[in-house]
């Protein structure tokens, strides 16, 4: 009977604040969509949308590149 359960989709944060480009710089909300280890979270975990998802990676990737975030944890 629980197994019946569906589970309440997840909403993209960005679509809901209405967001148009995710800033590289701003790195407190990029920390949301990185694991402990250092990778990225996939859409089905965040939330995102494809689009939004997209211009998270690009952000983050852009980040790592000038040393505002690690690449990995120690």
């Amino acid at each position: 009977m629980a197994r019946d359960r569906r589970r309440k989709r997840k909403v993209c944060s960005f679509c809901v604040d209405k967001v148009e480009y995710i800033d590289y710089k701003d790195v407190g909300r990029l920390r949301r969509f990185i694991s402990e280890r250092g990778k990225l979270l996939p859409r089905r975990i965040t939330g995102n949308c494809a689009r939004h998802q997209r211009q998270v990676t690009r952000a983050v990737k852009r980040a790592r590149n000038i040393a505002l975030m690690p690449y990995t944890t120690d």
